[in-house]
């Protein structure tokens, strides 16, 4: 791999791996929340899973506002194809990152259940309680979280294949170590 490879900036190299952090703890959570049942003995999971969704949230809308003032490197060379895939891979996970956490905030409050994050800050209530909005509202969130883990699958699984099968720098461009100007 080339040293000379432009990275990105550390700011955005720690939030992508918060991001990662997050996803990987909060989505096989949700998928385990609706077989446990619903008594205050389990209320701190549903709590923890909606928590780590509003941060997701939060360090999305911090990304984007990053991303619009300091723009990503520029894409090492490579096939059209896999460039074009690329861009539209992170475009959708971007679009996921939002919205799943944004879908599932709404579905929660839509049920009744006030999200309020890390039981530290309420957050605001833009949907009424309406248990046909909550039903479907949750049906919503579960495609969109199964959509996210599928793209978050194939977004892995290039990285992978960018470091065992092609060893180029792709990968070292996420990482954490020293910069190259752009």
């Amino acid at each position: 791999m080339s040293a000379g490879v432009a990275r990105y900036h550390p700011f955005a190299v720690v939030l992508h791996w918060l991001t990662a952090l997050l996803v990987v703890v909060a989505v096989p959570l949700g998928a385990v929340l609706h077989e446990l049942p619903r008594v205050p003995s389990t209320f701190a999971y549903y709590n923890l899973h909606k928590g780590l969704g509003a941060t997701v949230f939060f360090v999305m809308v911090l990304r984007l506002a990053w991303r619009w003032r300091h723009p990503a490197p520029a894409p090492l060379p490579g096939p059209a194809w896999q460039r074009q895939a690329a861009a539209a891979t992170h475009a959708l996970l971007y679009a996921l990152l939002l919205a799943v956490p944004l879908v599932g905030w709404l579905a929660s409050q839509a049920g009744g259940h006030p999200l309020v994050w890390f039981g530290v800050l309420p957050l605001p209530a833009p949907v009424p309680v309406d248990k046909a909005l909550n039903e479907a509202l949750h049906r919503v969130h579960s495609v969109l979280a199964w959509s996210l883990t599928g793209l978050v699958g194939l977004h892995v699984a290039a990285a992978l294949k960018h470091r065992l099968l092609d060893h180029d720098a792709v990968l070292s461009r996420m990482g954490f170590g020293r910069r190259t100007a752009r």
